[in-house]
């Protein structure tokens, strides 16, 4: 069989594992489900966490206790003034209400009706109030987060290839000897199998050999981004369609929205409900039905999917959390509000057994 010459880039995460910060600092991730926010060490259970959710820690641990800041955002009509001098707010809907990590974004926590908030800057947007509470959580629920910070890609070129953190490495001297001292900071290879994953704290995608080159794009805190090359037999591969763009993610879109829009890409992703956009989706135009979307996967944020009427029947036999494949066309790589993608359907590829619209 005749074997194609295939020297893919592939793009991958290496895990660079640090021991968190002793004192308890940083943010941390809910890895456990049903997870409690604690009034004080080993104290009253006073809200139900997300798993995922992002707190904040300030710094004070007490044994198997970290001391956190439970923040995020809450309907304005589902909060009134407190009467106790420690809180600005408390929470006046029955039995509870949602505390979410951005206006109408990803779930923090479930509030019961009388828990405490203080505002925090800045503390509205619309309907939303932006709020904030100390506590406590076992520290066995949570898992460090790295922090994120910014990176510059590095080009695919072998010119660009030798920049490291925007300078040319000098080449050596014509008849002088080898600078047996220098390190390149962007060859690196493991030590060890090494567990790759999609995206930071993502799903895994398989593992790199012992030795393997790989060259370094970026560092975000403990993680490093990496591209290596590689064979595979042309059978194993099957064409992207023409003028569709297969493997961009969300963040990149989020990064570069402006590179962006009016590519169309195929992406897998999980329904969640058609709804209608106001004010809160200024992207869209007011009353345009629209399609929540989970991804692309793996990540796990969301996209905003435009649709036109006739081809909502195909959206409406679909459950939610089924998947499906869209080919869509970017209109906005990064929403006002809250960052997320905003694409025009042009297909339906698959999605729960629907057929193609």
């Amino acid at each position: 069989m005749q074997v194609s010459r295939i020297v893919p880039s592939l793009l991958a995460v290496l895990s660079l594992a640090t021991p968190a910060n002793a004192q308890g600092a940083g943010r941390y991730r809910v890895t456990a489900d049903n997870a409690w926010f604690y009034q004080d060490v080993a104290g009253r259970r006073i809200a139900r966490l997300a798993r995922g959710a992002i707190l904040t820690a300030g710094g004070a641990t007490r044994n198997d206790w970290i001391h956190v800041a439970l923040e995020g955002w809450i309907f304005g009509t589902s909060v009134g003034p407190s009467d106790r001098p420690d809180f600005d707010l408390l929470v006046t809907r029955t039995p509870n209400e949602n505390l979410r990590a951005a206006p109408a974004g990803p779930l923090v926590a479930e509030l019961a009706e009388g828990f405490g908030l203080k505002r925090a800057p800045p503390d509205s947007s619309g309907r939303w109030v932006h709020v904030t509470r100390d506590g406590w959580v076992q520290r066995s629920a949570l898992a460090p987060v790295a922090d994120v910070v910014a990176t510059r890609t590095v080009e695919s070129s072998d010119s660009a290839a030798d920049t490291v953190q925007g300078r040319l490495t000098p080449s050596p001297r014509p008849g002088a000897g080898a600078d047996t001292t220098r390190v390149d900071s962007s060859r690196a290879q493991p030590v060890r199998m090494t567990t790759l994953y999609r995206a930071p704290d993502g799903p895994e995608a398989g593992t790199i050999a012992t030795e393997t080159p790989l060259r370094v794009l970026s560092r975000n805190g403990e993680w490093t981004r990496v591209q290596f090359e590689g064979w595979v037999k042309g059978g194993d591969l099957q064409p992207a369609p023409a003028g569709v763009l297969v493997g961009v993610t969300a963040a990149e879109l989020r990064a570069e929205p402006q590179r962006y829009v009016g590519q169309v890409l195929r992406w897998n992703l999980e329904f969640i409900a058609i709804q209608k956009a106001d004010d809160l989706r200024p992207d869209i135009p007011n009353g345009v039905s629209y399609v929540l979307a989970r991804g692309p996967l793996p990540e796990r944020g969301f996209v905003y999917i435009i649709v036109p009427e006739s081809k909502l029947p195909a959206f409406r036999a679909l459950t939610p959390l089924a998947p499906m494949q869209v080919i869509a066309r970017v209109r906005n790589g990064r929403s006002r509000y809250l960052g997320n993608p905003v694409v025009d359907l042009v297909s339906l590829e698959a999605g729960g057994g629907a057929g193609t619209p």
